[in-house]
């Protein structure tokens, strides 16, 4: 296993990042859950995260990745606050959200500041009416009712859900209830959105149509996006990855940098992108490949340039 940070973004060209347009940064993240007690002695849990230190730029799209247990999904939750930190701090816009004498309304502030969409759309849908479900959120911070039609409007047609706004959450496909619980997330306008395991339950469409949003969000509106997933293919179209193992960050870098790491990263129960993998068995045999391939279209010009020698 590694467990040392092969790229650190000022390292690595294309992700240099200006400290004044930090968002998210963490200093020496540790995080256990509590101790056990077996009725004879009391056992010491082990730590699920261990000193992160990582800064996340306002407007990026990064993708975290590792196998169940790596820590990936204990980080997200730490950065909501769902989760309190065992030890270190987290700093949001350069205020300390770990300090001791935060309250529940500040705790609240920074919710609306990070929204996070969960594995299951079923988990955060509320109301037996789409647009109702996509209001919940504004109502409870007390957006005025003409400010909240606004917002809602807004939401169902950023995620290309308008014609739904009546119908039952609980009749649509799971992409479409993903989208929903997207929408009710946008309408409490976070400048940062945590997506954890998003695309998990969807069949290929469902999920194809939520990764589009993703992007929508990130490029066109401007939101940080943090997508923990498991699917290689789609850290790919993130502009930055992190690769969780055993609680530490063990690979930090564009979706080429670190998936040139084929080896190590089989070697952490985490696979490449098809096209990365079949690259990498044709160097094996002998073929010379200029760089490491992620995307399909790379692979078939490089495919068609090979029959043409």
């Amino acid at each position: 296993m590694i467990h040392a940070q092969l790229f650190m973004p000022s390292q690595s060209g294309g992700l240099e990042i200006d400290l004044k347009d930090i968002f998210i940064k963490t200093e020496n993240l540790y995080f256990a859950y509590e101790a056990e007690n077996d009725g004879a002695e009391t056992l010491d849990a082990p730590a699920v995260l261990k000193n992160i230190n990582v800064e996340i730029e306002r407007g990026s799209f990064v993708a975290v990745l590792g196998h169940n247990g790596s820590g990936k999904s204990t980080f997200a939750k730490l950065l909501n606050l769902i989760l309190r930190p065992t030890a270190g701090r987290i700093l949001v816009e350069g205020e300390d959200i770990t300090r001791a004498d935060m309250t529940e309304d500040d705790i609240f502030a920074i919710r609306r500041k990070i929204g996070m969409v969960f594995q299951n759309p079923d988990n955060q849908l509320v109301s037996s009416v789409v647009e109702e479900d996509v209001a919940f959120g504004p109502e409870n911070l007390g957006v005025e009712p003409e400010e909240i039609r606004r917002r809602v409007d807004a939401a169902l047609q950023v995620v290309g859900m308008t014609e739904f706004a009546r119908h039952s959450p609980h009749q649509l496909s799971g992409g479409q209830k993903q989208k929903v619980a997207i929408a009710g997330v946008i309408a409490m306008l976070p400048a940062c959105i945590i997506f954890d395991e998003s695309t998990a339950m969807l069949d290929p469409l469902g999920r194809a149509d939520v990764l589009k949003t993703i992007r929508m969000l990130n490029k066109e509106k401007g939101i940080t996006v943090l997508h923990i997933t498991h699917n290689m293919n789609e850290a790919v179209l993130a502009d930055r990855v992190l690769v969780m193992d055993d609680g530490v960050i063990a690979l930090d870098g564009t979706p080429k940098e670190v998936f040139k790491y084929v080896d190590e990263l089989k070697a952490m129960g985490l696979g490449v992108p098809q096209v990365t993998e079949l690259m990498y068995e044709l160097s094996k045999s002998g073929i010379s490949i200029p760089e490491t391939m992620i995307s399909e279209e790379e692979g078939a010009k490089l495919a068609l340039a090979l029959i043409n020698q």
